[in-house]
């Protein structure tokens, strides 16, 4: 069928969802332009051709502004090139109807600022998409778009994926080459998001590769892929927390536990249950990644710019960057110092061949605007409701699958974390729990966007 039919219909359900608030900024017309180009045999068609694609306004698309989900931002020009992620994508043959909405400078799990206003889950309006690539996960699980970008630098890929009902990998740090430098320098990557294991094992084969300058970029030889019989895990370990930040609420862990009993049964693997009071002694991840990422985006915006631009920030970020401000050169050294110590640790925990099973998300999902309750004030989310920031500290690959739903409607998203570079490997075990445990493709009330079209 024609790109141009499938970019309208695109279109037509983006304007027609707009109670989700997802876009940060339309492109339709240059959308539209792009797919007659393809249509009449003007441009390449590569593994994406045709498929309408959202970029997150954390990377730079050519030609329109990088605004970040940020007021202070609202003014700048725009970006003379692509981003790594979303050039690969558009020689892939992807077409961009717009740019999905984020947190603030992606700092937080709930995609809310002052400058775009509140996006919401599918699964249920009342509910965050989570962060910070949210805009993106909602726009997915509602069958707005084949394609919608996502990066990771605490979650942001399995956050939303987690109660979006998608499937999300955080690839090994560098496996998809980084440029420019990250705001969180060693912590972020980009990541693909999808609803299915299919549609994502396509999407990170197109975005991942090496960059210059990227030093952690490695070669392509480690990514091979994986024969079936190495897909078994030899050893699984599962922990309700790799922090100790205190139980779960029940509805979470009942689920963490029907999911892990699933998981070793399809696997025909047994299950070592950890306590996260003995996995970390030296310090704690969780912690170190707010005193890390605090002072390396205070840094990158430039400390004067945040002090003389703090009364325009949403208030989530303004209690991020206030941290980020207090914290002592010291302090920042010795944090940076046991990110060795935790990788190590999960070094000799998952080698060879083992699995951490854990939830992608400690809460019950938090409201649209970011509050745990609707007696609850806006705030940034406290470290306890996350199980995502480990794995951007080690730089292990990570991915989130669907396994259930909340009492709310929101899905539960299963973590599984595995070695270095077996990136491949955690989608192909993905895939299998997929073929046994299928998901939902979509929320209720939407269509997957490649069901519905007229392919007469």
């Amino acid at each position: 069928m024609s790109a141009v039919a499938v970019v309208t219909a695109s279109i037509e359900r983006l304007e027609r969802a707009e109670v989700l608030n997802v876009l940060a900024e339309k492109t339709y017309d240059e959308a539209l332009r792009a797919a007659r180009h393809l249509d009449d045999g003007e441009s390449i068609k590569g593994a994406l051709a045709g498929v309408p694609t959202l970029i997150k306004d954390l990377e730079d698309l050519a030609g329109h502004p990088t605004r970040k989900g940020s007021v202070a931002l609202r003014d700048e020009p725009p970006a003379s090139s692509n981003g790594v992620v979303p050039s690969r994508l558009l020689h892939a043959g992807a077409i961009v109807v717009g740019k999905s909405t984020l947190p603030e400078f992606a700092i937080e799990g709930f995609t809310a600022n002052l400058l775009t206003g509140v996006t919401r889950n599918p699964w249920n309006l009342d509910y965050s998409p989570g962060g910070s690539s949210g805009g993106s996960a909602a726009a997915l699980a509602a069958g707005l778009v084949g394609v919608a970008t996502a990066t990771d630098g605490g979650g942001s890929v399995r956050i939303p994926a987690a109660m979006c009902g998608l499937v999300g990998l955080k690839p090994t740090n560098g496996v998809v080459g980084r440029w420019p430098v990250p705001d969180w320098i060693d912590y972020s990557t980009d990541g693909p998001l999808a609803t299915s294991c299919d549609d994502l094992r396509l999407l990170f084969d197109v975005m991942r590769g090496p960059v210059a300058g990227d030093p952690t970029s490695p070669p392509a030889a480690l990514l091979e892929r994986w024969s079936p019989s190495e897909i078994r895990p030899a050893h699984i370990f599962a922990a309700e927390r790799t922090s100790p930040f205190g139980p779960l609420s029940p509805a979470v862990a009942a689920l963490l536990h029907e999911a892990v009993d699933a998981f070793a049964d399809r696997f025909d693997t047994p299950v070592t249950w950890l306590e996260p009071e003995g996995l970390f002694v030296d310090g704690d991840p969780d912690l170190d990644w707010f005193t890390v990422t605090g002072a390396e985006h205070v840094a990158a915006l430039g400390r004067d710019w945040v002090k003389e631009h703090m009364e325009e920030f949403h208030v989530a970020t303004q209690e991020f960057l206030e941290a980020g401000l207090r914290v002592a050169i010291d302090e920042y050294l010795a944090a940076r110092r046991r990110r060795y110590l935790y990788v190590r640790k999960l070094d000799e925990l998952l080698s060879p061949n083992g699995l951490l099973l854990t939830g992608a998300v400690a809460a019950e999902g938090w409201l649209a605007d970011g509050r745990m309750g609707p007696e609850a004030d806006v705030h940034g989310l406290a470290p306890a409701v996350y199980l995502t920031a480990l794995q951007n500290v080690t730089g292990h690959p990570a991915i989130s699958l669907p396994f259930g739903h909340l009492p709310s409607g929101v899905p539960f998203g299963l973590q599984i974390t595995a070695e270095h570079y077996h990136d491949h490997r955690l989608i192909d075990i993905a895939a299998r729990m997929e073929a046994a445990y299928p998901w939902a493709r979509v929320a209720p009330g939407y269509e997957a966007l490649d069901t519905v079209l007229d392919v007469t």
